[in-house]
């Protein structure tokens, strides 16, 4: 294993026996986490992201492949990873009935935390999340926002190298949201702790070194954000036609146009050339009578690049 990486896998596969058959949750998956860097696992509900995360981890056993965290085998290492690596799963349980307080001694005593360092790192942590103050509250009692900040400050107890976490901004709103990853780059920049995550949430993508799109199991993209977005043909035209679908049936037929995504009301149009294509389609919406309003070039998100990259499949 190389020095410089962190997390890896290679042709991992996890397959499901069901009633209808066997599922193949998650198929060869090839990626590569370096130390020290935020990698980004994105992909929609289904794709087999919780599932490579936790073969990864050592809590589901890979049916083929590799895959390493520090240098360890997922499946017979895992007290070395266990002791390296802080994990918040998707639907990390704080014990409701325990204050703030408890909750941190808890998960330090189970991660084999001495007394002494707990009374070094809990006070420090509390203070990193935010919760100095509220120490004494039941976790039961805590905001949405509050209990993931708790849950990252108890994952974070035993000073681990790796930090992996399933959707962990699930549920929570846009304010929290953005002051957890204001902490996890805090966290990344003083400690130089290796941070990996997956979402649904296309938009947390841009805030990785390092992103892995999956979908139906399967690696589509793994690439810098910015590289991804590239991979996306043409440039970007969007409009909101007064009449949606039979504006989407037009555009689709016209010359020059390489692919066509709706956005809530709006269309997004891939055209080879944006000041040639968006007067054709202008004019030829205005033939059959339909308006097209707050027309403009937009960068490609990763949204865009997404569905584009899917489709390709």
């Amino acid at each position: 294993m190389e020095n410089g990486v962190a997390i890896s896998s290679r042709g991992l596969v996890k397959t499901f026996d069901t009633r209808e058959g066997t599922v193949r949750a998650v198929d060869g998956l090839d990626l590569t986490v370096r130390r020290g860097e935020t990698f980004g696992l994105i992909g929609p509900d289904g794709a087999g992201k919780t599932t490579a995360t936790r073969v990864i981890l050592g809590l589901l056993r890979r049916s083929a492949g590799e895959s390493h965290i520090l240098g360890y085998d997922s499946m017979r290492d895992t007290y070395e990873i266990r002791e390296r690596v802080g994990y918040i799963a998707q639907q990390f349980a704080l014990p409701a009935d325990l204050t703030v307080m408890e909750n941190m001694r808890f998960f330090a005593s189970v991660q084999g935390v001495s007394r002494r360092e707990q009374a070094r790192r809990i006070p420090e942590l509390l203070g990193f999340a935010g919760l100095s103050a509220f120490g004494d509250r039941l976790a039961g009692r805590l905001s949405g926002g509050m209990k993931k900040k708790l849950a990252l400050a108890c994952s974070l107890v035993h000073e681990p190298q790796v930090l992996m976490l399933d959707e962990p901004t699930l549920g929570v709103d846009p304010v929290s949201r953005r002051e957890f990853w204001e902490m996890l780059g805090d966290l990344r920049a003083e400690k130089g702790v290796t941070i990996f995550f997956c979402t649904p949430y296309m938009d947390e993508a841009e805030r990785c070194d390092w992103v892995g799109l999956i979908y139906e199991g399967c690696l589509i993209a793994h690439d810098s954000p910015e590289a991804i977005k590239k991979k996306v043909p043409g440039r970007l035209l969007e409009f909101t036609p007064s009449d949606f679908v039979p504006a989407w049936r037009a555009v689709e037929e016209m010359d020059g146009v390489l692919e066509v995504q709706t956005y809530g009301a709006m269309l997004h149009v891939f055209v080879d050339d944006v000041a040639r294509r968006r007067e054709e389609i202008e004019t030829a919406m205005a033939t059959q009578g339909i308006t097209c309003q707050g027309t403009r070039e937009i960068e490609p998100r990763m949204e865009e690049a997404f569905i584009s990259l899917i489709r390709r499949q």
